[in-house]
């Protein structure tokens, strides 16, 4: 199953970003000036790529907050992507480029000819698990949302034991008396560089929208419940994830996660810096390659290994986020969510189970009391039935509830949503039944479908309906407008959400009664997955 998403994936790498043509007029920020290139034929968007907006996070610098960016005498070509953050080879087959600690460098595209042209701006914060992946994939290439009048921002922050490690001496040596969430302070720091220089591109820093897909969407859900983030973006897109999900804590147990600290002293045990005189020392001297080896980063729903991500350290993250949600405390800025339909078939290969009778003692162990009904929602028959059973199970519990149960808290708290599913199924995964697989509704968000092998009439009308949908909320915080398909706002009283399959239709009930019995089992097992 996992060779056939990445055959997928691998053909999607073929995405090459529009060929740079002359150079881009140079553009003075805070640090210094930096020249990018005319972007496809017609020079109609510029991008610039690889702006440092921190300091390299090396020697000294490792495992502390991004600091600022040392300025630079006259132009700094920015035609090339910056490296990608050290990480393990990706389970889904995506490339990876350059590897390099020195990681801390974003890309801009923009349709501005004036630097007073105040457009809308999105800011990608990229999927992979808070593990791999990198802002610089072609996967995420800007030039056709560009087109669209927004200024297209993707970022690039730290991952696994570069990002999220944790470590009593941090905490100490840290004047906030915390360690660990690097990424996502490296998240935060380059949206305060949007709001300092974005405005030289063209675009408007107080028209901000953030989004992402898999951890890249439970990323910008997180930064709804982080005091430091607020004020920095104004609308919110999260494409399969969310703030649901075990998130393991600085200095407790969290159920079964042992606390961030403790897995920081174990990992430098491995390294042999436990008995060093100054551990940190030891630590940051050590190579990237040996950090990474050490900490065996896990991958996906349900990988082995260390399981790196968003630490509740009572400031980043006050609290656990989910509990955050529920009790109205996150920002109040207009969120478009959704799913898509076959989200488990990349992860069920790291699952054992293969057989009904494995199958059931899962369900049983996760539901308990409430397996009998949980089982007669997602049944297997037979074995043959197992996949697919835990595909909509992994699919319900870890993804649309998540989604849903987002909604209703933006409902209550009186702020709007919008809720959508991802159902169509282009010829090139239909190949290899996989289904509407989780992060395959990216190339028709960034309007790349007409490029997919085999592509059809429908991909290349779709994603210019998703495109549009994605930048019109950029635009106004509505997805709805003209020669655009009508998309209600979520209200739990109708259920309502809108399908981007083969036809474009508002629903409304999606997995209604497993949802229905995941709400009453709230804080309790009961899903899949632990997170992504």
């Amino acid at each position: 199953m996992i060779s056939k998403i990445a055959t997928y994936l691998a053909a999607m790498a073929l995405l090459a970003p529009a060929a740079a043509g002359a150079l881009a007029d140079p553009v003075r920020i805070d640090s210094g000036q930096v020249s990018g290139a005319a972007a496809g034929d017609d020079g109609a968007v510029r991008v610039y790529k690889g702006i440092p907006f921190a300091a390299p996070p090396v020697g000294e610098l490792r495992w502390k907050p991004p600091q600022p960016v040392k300025a630079w005498e006259g132009v700094r070509a920015c035609t090339e992507f910056g490296p990608w953050c050290p990480q393990p080879k990706a389970i889904m087959g995506r490339e990876t480029g350059k590897q390099s600690e020195d990681c801390l460098y974003l890309n801009v595209w923009t349709p501005a000819r004036k630097s007073d042209e105040k457009l809308p701006v999105m800011v990608w914060i990229h999927g992979g698990g808070c593990t791999t992946g990198s802002g610089a994939s072609a996967f995420y290439d800007g030039e056709a949302l560009a087109r669209q009048g927004v200024v297209l921002v993707t970022i690039n922050y730290r991952l696994g034991p570069f990002g999220f490690f944790a470590h009593p001496a941090l905490s100490k040596e840290s004047e906030r008396g915390v360690s660990g969430n690097y990424g996502m302070l490296d998240q935060i720091e380059a949206l305060r560089w949007v709001k300092r220089n974005i405005a030289a591109f063209g675009g408007n820093p107080e028209c901000v929208t953030i989004f992402g897909e898999s951890a890249g969407s439970a990323s910008v859900s997180r930064l709804m419940v982080s005091p430091p983030a607020a004020g920095l973006f104004h609308r919110v897109i999260a494409e399969s994830g969310g703030v649901h999900g075990r998130n393991r804590h600085l200095k407790e147990q969290a159920g079964n996660l042992e606390p961030m600290e403790k897995v920081g002293e174990e990992i430098a045990a491995k390294l042999g810096c436990d008995k060093e005189a100054s551990p940190l020392a030891a630590l940051r001297a050590k190579s990237a390659e040996d950090v990474l080896a050490a900490s065996d980063p896990s991958q996906g729903l349900f990988g082995k290994g260390t399981k790196f991500g968003w630490i509740v350290d009572g400031w980043l993250l006050p609290d656990d986020p989910d509990k955050l949600f529920a009790a109205g405390k996150q920002c109040k800025v207009p969120l478009m969510l959704g799913t898509n339909a076959d989200e488990g078939t990349v992860f069920l290969k790291q699952l054992p189970i293969k057989r009904v009778m494995g199958y059931e003692m899962t369900v049983r162990n996760l539901f308990r009391d409430n397996a009998p009904e949980m089982l007669r929602l997602f049944p297997a028959a037979g074995d043959d039935d197992v996949p697919g059973a835990l595909n909509r199970l992994t699919t319900a519990t870890s993804f649309v509830w998540p989604a849903r149960s987002m909604a209703r808290a933006m409902e209550k708290a009186g702020g709007k949503a919008y809720l959508y599913h991802f159902t169509r199924v282009s010829p090139v995964v239909r190949e290899r039944g996989v289904g509407a697989a989780h992060a395959s509704e990216i190339p028709y968000v960034f309007n790349h479908a007409a490029t997919l092998p085999g592509a059809e009439e429908k991909d290349r009308d779709l994603a210019k309906v998703m495109s549009a949908c994605w930048t019109r909320f950029a635009k106004t915080s509505d997805p709805n407008g003209p020669g655009l398909p009508k998309w209600p706002a979520y209200a739990a009283a109708s259920d309502e959400y809108i399908e981007f399959g083969n036809a474009v239709e508002v629903k409304a009930g999606l997995y209604r009664e497993a949802c229905d019995l995941l709400d009453k089992l709230r804080g309790t097992r009961g899903s899949v997955g632990a997170g992504l």
